[in-house]
């Protein structure tokens, strides 16, 4: 199959309502924020919908999450041997071309196949795949209002369930309203090794459109996330007319003069695209 023609370049305006885009661990799962006070989505966040589009869509996908895992393989190690148990490791060359042929997101994203040898198994080894699909990290278009309430739930998870445990407490955290803008970027110069292809391409296109279909969860509610519009810009050649620089920077979104507290993505944003003389971008409704 040929591999990507033309570059591409894309970008993703996210209009979120009362939700928990996207749980930071490490400071007990508020909305992530920068030193700026902009919400924001990590690109490992955003890929992670992606895959789970893509799966749905039918395609075979290597980094499975648990939640949405449809297979038997409980790790990427055992998913990896599974597969691909007819290949050997050692045939680098041969276990690259096998491993982009079965899964998109290898051939997009890329993927480290490094596992320790075992008794059976001789010497580790390691296998780097390069892809073609860059992905940002979501920033707000302005601060960010978080709210965080406590919880409280009616059975305890442990002891005799006579008295309420600690664990029957917690907080809740969401990101009252946020517009978010992620950017990202398709190279066919790093197309050719993993095989990725125009249709492949299309593929991906699609998960952004529907980037929050059967996402929904506790933090997440259905209907508090959406993609509100994707800008897709095709090149006629493989360097691309533009940097991905100057592409993605001619979207801009910004709060409309004299709003100070955003409530709504159409009333309360002002969303410019600067022309760029013969690349015009496709705009897509999210779905």
């Amino acid at each position: 199959m040929e591999t990507l023609k033309n570059k591409i370049d894309f970008a993703v305006i996210v209009n979120v309502n009362n939700a928990n885009p996207n749980g930071d661990p490490l400071n007990g799962n508020r909305p992530r924020v920068n030193y700026d006070g902009l919400g924001e989505l990590s690109d490992v966040c955003i890929k992670r919908k992606i895959r789970n589009r893509l799966m749905e869509a039918g395609n075979a996908i290597f980094v499975q999450s648990d939640d949405n895992r449809i297979d038997d393989y409980r790790s990427l190690r055992s998913r990896a041997e599974g597969q691909l148990k007819n290949i050997d490791m050692k045939d680098d060359v041969k276990y690259r071309e096998e491993a982009c042929k079965k899964w998109i997101d290898v051939r997009a994203f890329g993927q480290v196949f490094a596992y320790k040898g075992g008794e059976d198994k001789g010497v580790g080894v390691s296998i780097g795949i390069r892809g073609p699909v860059s992905i940002h990290s979501a920033f707000s278009v302005s601060p960010i209002s978080i709210s965080s309430i406590q919880i409280t739930k009616s059975v305890s998870g442990e002891g005799d369930g006579i008295k309420r445990a600690s664990d029957t407490m917690g907080m809740k955290h969401r990101v009252d309203h946020g517009v978010y803008v992620f950017y990202g970027s398709m190279n066919p110069q790093l197309a050719s090794k993993p095989g990725f292809s125009d249709n492949d391409a299309l593929e991906i296109k699609q998960a952004l459109k529907n980037l929050f279909q059967n996402d929904a969860s506790s933090a997440r509610p259905e209907g508090s996330m959406e993609v509100y519009k994707v800008y897709w810009w095709e090149h006629n050649c493989k360097n691309g007319q533009y940097s991905s620089a100057k592409v993605h920077r001619s979207l801009n979104v910004s709060l409309k003069p004299g709003v100070t507290e955003p409530k709504n993505i159409v009333e309360d944003y002002d969303i410019c695209l600067q022309e760029l003389p013969s690349l015009t971008p496709e705009i897509i409704d999210g779905i």
